[in-house]
C-alpha cells in the first residue's frame, strides 16, 4: 500500500478517524488535500494549498505528518494557535490513531520564564504595586511549573510591565554562562524539540530561529524532513520583518534599565552607572520626541537623510546623542566586563545598538525600503522589497544537507492565498513559482447559510460623513439580533470614530455594550463578545481593525453579522506600499491590477471569513462600500467572495436579521 493510499484510508468512511473520533465526517476536499500532502511528503518538493474555511485542513496535514514516521516541523501564525494545536488537536488525534509519536511545543524566549532574571527581579528590584503582585504570582507558579511557559499563569497579561523583568531576550540572555543554564526552561524546550517527531512552532520563531541558525546556534530546521506552514498567508510580512533590519527605542530603554541594575549589582563604584543609564534613557526619549507631531500608528517614509516631516537637524542631533550615550556606556562596560558574564553580555548589546544606529545613519540599501513606525516607541525599519530570493536562499535551499537521497518537503496552506489559479499573491513574493498548487473549496452551503448586503444609500467612502453613516446603520440594525455584530474597519481612525458614535448612542439605554479594540486585551475582548449572546448578558458590538480581520474564530450564534466599512485597499501613503508600487511601475506593470486588487481581495476574503465558521452557522455580511457593486473592479472583488445570497434594501436586511432570531429558522435551509 502506498503512503497516499494509507492516508486516504484513514479519512475514508469506516477508517480510523471515523471509528475513533466522535462526529468525524469524511469530506472529499479534506481527503484530497491530505492526499496531496502525502504525495509531497513522499516525493519531496513544495505544495501550496488554499483550503476554504470548513475543510478541516488541520487534520489534512496532521494525519499525513503523524503517519509518515518522518520528523516534521509545523509552524502556525500565533502562540494561541500553537497552544490549540499542541494542547487539543494533536493529543486527540494521536490518541485516536494509537501512534507512539513524540511531540514538542517550542515558543520564542519571551514566552518562557527566565529563572536568572526572576531571581534578580526579587533580589535587586523589588517592584511594587501591580507589578509586585504579578511577580509574587509568578514566583509561586515557578515552584510547580515544568514547562516554564508563562501562558500557564492565569490572568497574566503578556503586555504586563513585569514581563521584561522575568523573561530574557536574545540581547540579554547569558547562554551557557548563565548560573541557571542547567535548569533553563527555554533550554529544556529546545532539547525536547530536537528529539521530538513533530515540533509545533510559530512563524515569528521560525524566522527568529533562522537568524540564530546563521550564527551556528540552532540545529532544529536541518533535522526535519517536512516543514508545514499553516496560516501561510502571513509569511511574507513576517519574513520581511526578520529578514530585514530594525532598531527600536524600546531596545534602547531596556539597555538603559539593565545598565543601571547590572552595573549597581556587580560593579558598584567602578563607574557612574546612574549617570550613564540616565543619559542613555534621556537620549532614547529625546529620539522619540522628534516625532511628537506624528500620531501613533504612523509610518513615516524615509528616503532621504531623515524620515519625512521630521526636522533634519533635530533628528540627526538626537541620533548623535543616542550614539554618544551608547559609546560611553560600552566604554564603561568594557572596563569591567571580566567581572561577570552579565556585564560582558551587556557590553555586547551596547555594541550591537551602536552598529544599528550607525547603519541607520547611512543611506538605505538598494532594492530595500526604509521607514519609521511611530507608537509608544519608535521602530526604525528597513527590509528588502522582495523576500523571494532571500526566502529561497535562507530557507528552502539552506537546509540542503548534501545527501541527494533526502527528499525534503514543504507544505504551505491557508484559507486565503490568492485570487488567481496560480495563487501568485502568495507564491511570487515568497519565490515559490514552481510549487504544486491545489485549491480546495469550502464545504459550506453559503447561499443557504449567509446573506450579503451592500447598502445602496451610503455615501462614498471618501465622504467625511461615511463613518458616521456606518455607525448609524450599526446602531439601527445590531439591536435586532441583540448585538452579535463584528465591525471591521480599514483604519484605526474609522474604528475610533464609529466606536465613539456607538458608545454615545447606547450610553443611556445600555441595551448594547460597545467593545473597541485597544480598550481591553484582545483575548478579553473576544471572551466578552462571546459571552454577550448568553441569556442575562448585555449583547455586544465589537469594533476592530488590523489583526481582527483574520484569525478570529467565533462560531455559532455569538456572531451573526459582520460589517465591513470599506473595501480594504492598501494605504497608498504607507512607505512599503509606495515602494512596491514604484517597483511595479518601473517594471511597466499595473500597480492597481498586480498589487492593490490582489491585496484587497485577500483582505476582504479574510474579513468575510469571520462570519461562517461551521456548517450550522448563519449570518449576514454587510459591506458599506457601494464600489463593490457599482464599479467593475468591485464586481471582480465580489466574485472572489463566497457565493452568498444577495439582498438590496434595508427592509430585506431587517427581515433577514429577524429570521436569525426565530428558533424555528435555526435550520440553515430556512435563511
Amino acid at each position: 500500500m502506498t503512503f497516499e493510499a494509507m492516508v486516504r484510508g484513514a479519512f475514508a468512511a469506516g477508517g480510523v478517524l471515523s471509528n475513533s473520533i466522535d462526529g468525524f465526517q469524511s469530506r472529499e476536499g479534506q481527503t484530497e488535500m491530505a492526499a496531496a500532502v502525502a504525495r509531497t511528503m513522499d516525493g519531496g518538493g513544495v505544495l501550496v494549498v488554499e483550503a476554504g474555511t470548513g475543510i478541516g485542513k488541520t487534520y489534512s496535514y496532521l494525519v499525513p505528518a503523524l503517519l509518515s514516521g518522518a520528523r516534521v516541523l509545523l509552524s502556525t501564525a500565533t502562540k494561541t494557535l500553537q497552544d490549540q494545536l499542541f494542547g487539543r488537536d494533536l493529543p486527540g488525534l494521536i490518541k485516536a490513531m494509537g501512534l507512539p509519536v513524540r511531540t514538542a511545543l517550542l515558543k520564542g524566549r519571551g514566552s518562557y520564564l527566565c529563572l536568572h532574571r526572576l531571581a534578580e527581579a526579587r533580589e535587586n528590584h523589588q517592584p511594587q504595586g501591580q507589578v509586585g503582585y504579578d511577580l509574587a504570582r509568578v514566583e509561586l507558579w515557578a515552584q510547580v511549573t515544568t514547562s516554564g511557559d508563562l501562558a500557564e499563569v492565569l490572568g497574566l497579561d503578556e503586555r504586563s510591565p513585569l514581563m521584561p523583568w522575568v523573561t530574557s531576550t536574545r540581547d540579554n540572555c547569558l547562554g551557557s554562562n548563565c548560573p541557571k543554564f542547567r535548569s533553563c526552561h527555554l533550554n529544556k524546550a529546545r532539547k525536547a524539540a530536537l528529539v521530538a517527531d513533530l515540533v509545533v512552532i510559530n512563524h515569528h520563531l521560525f524566522f527568529a530561529d533562522l537568524a540564530i541558525r546563521e550564527s551556528g546556534m540552532a540545529e532544529l530546521l536541518p533535522t526535519v524532513r517536512t516543514v508545514i506552514f499553516d496560516e501561510a498567508h502571513q509569511l511574507n510580512e513576517i519574513g520581511m520583518q526578520f529578514l530585514g533590519q530594525q532598531l527600536s527605542t524600546g531596545q534602547l530603554l531596556d539597555f538603559a534599565r539593565d545598565l543601571l541594575s547590572v552595573g549597581l549589582v556587580h560593579a558598584r563604584g567602578l563607574a557612574d552607572w546612574q549617570s550613564l543609564a540616565a543619559n542613555t534613557e534621556r537620549a532614547a526619549r529625546d529620539l522619540r520626541l522628534t516625532t511628537d507631531h506624528a500620531p501613533n500608528g504612523s509610518k513615516l517614509r524615509w528616503v532621504d537623510a531623515a524620515p519625512e516631516t521630521l526636522d533634519l537637524a533635530r533628528w540627526n542631533n538626537a541620533l548623535d546623542a543616542m550614539h554618544d550615550a551608547c559609546i560611553r556606556a560600552v566604554e564603561a562596560l568594557d572596563s569591567v566586563s571580566a567581572i561577570t558574564p552579565d556585564l560582558a553580555r551587556l557590553a555586547e548589546r551596547g555594541s550591537a545598538l551602536i552598529e544599528g544606529l550607525e547603519r541607520f545613519s547611512l543611506a538605505c540599501a538598494p532594492d530595500s525600503v526604509r521607514w519609521l513606525e511611530v507608537g509608544m516607541q519608535l521602530r526604525l525599519m528597513q527590509t528588502e522589497l522582495d523576500i523571494g530570493n532571500a526566502f529561497q536562499r535562507k530557507v528552502i535551499k539552506s537546509t540542503d544537507d548534501g545527501d541527494e537521497s533526502v527528499q525534503r518537503s514543504w507544505v504551505f496552506t491557508s484559507a486565503t492565498l490568492g485570487s488567481d489559479a496560480g495563487l501568485t499573491w502568495f507564491t511570487e513574493p515568497c519565490g515559490l513559482g514552481g510549487a504544486e498548487i491545489l485549491k480546495v473549496g469550502s464545504p459550506f452551503d453559503y447561499p443557504k447559510q449567509a446573506v450579503l448586503y451592500v447598502p445602496p444609500h451610503l455615501p462614498k467612502p471618501k465622504d467625511p460623513n461615511h463613518s458616521a453613516k456606518v455607525a448609524e446603520l450599526v446602531g439601527k440594525f445590531a439591536p435586532l439580533i441583540g448585538g452579535r455584530t463584528l465591525v471591521l474597519t480599514t483604519s484605526l481612525r474609522a474604528m475610533r470614530a464609529i466606536g465613539e458614535w456607538l458608545q454615545k448612542y447606547f450610553s443611556e439605554s445600555k441595551t448594547l455594550e460597545i467593545l473597541v479594540q485597544g480598550q481591553l486585551p484582545k483575548r478579553e475582548l473576544i471572551e466578552r463578545f462571546r459571552d454577550g449572546h448568553r441569556q442575562g448578558n448585555v449583547g455586544c458590538v465589537l469594533l476592530a481593525s488590523a489583526s481582527f480581520w483574520e484569525g478570529v474564530d467565533i462560531p455559532g450564534e455569538a456572531l451573526q453579522m459582520v460589517v465591513i466599512d470599506k473595501l480594504p485597499f492598501p494605504s497608498p501613503t504607507d512607505p512599503l506600499v509606495e515602494a512596491r508600487s514604484k517597483r511595479l511601475e518601473a517594471a511597466k506593470r499595473s500597480v492597481f491590477n498586480h498589487y492593490f486588487m490582489p491585496e484587497a481581495a485577500i483582505a476582504l476574503k479574510q474579513g468575510a471569513g469571520r462570519l461562517i465558521r461551521h456548517e450550522s452557522d448563519r449570518g449576514i455580511l454587510v459591506v458599506c462600500d457601494t464600489r463593490l457593486t457599482d464599479m467593475g473592479y468591485g464586481r471582480r472583488l465580489l466574485g472572489g467572495l463566497p457565493p452568498m445570497r444577495k439582498i438590496g434594501s434595508d427592509e430585506e436586511l431587517t427581515q433577514a436579521l429577524l429570521e436569525l432570531t426565530k428558533p424555528s429558522t435555526r435550520d440553515p435551509n430556512q435563511i
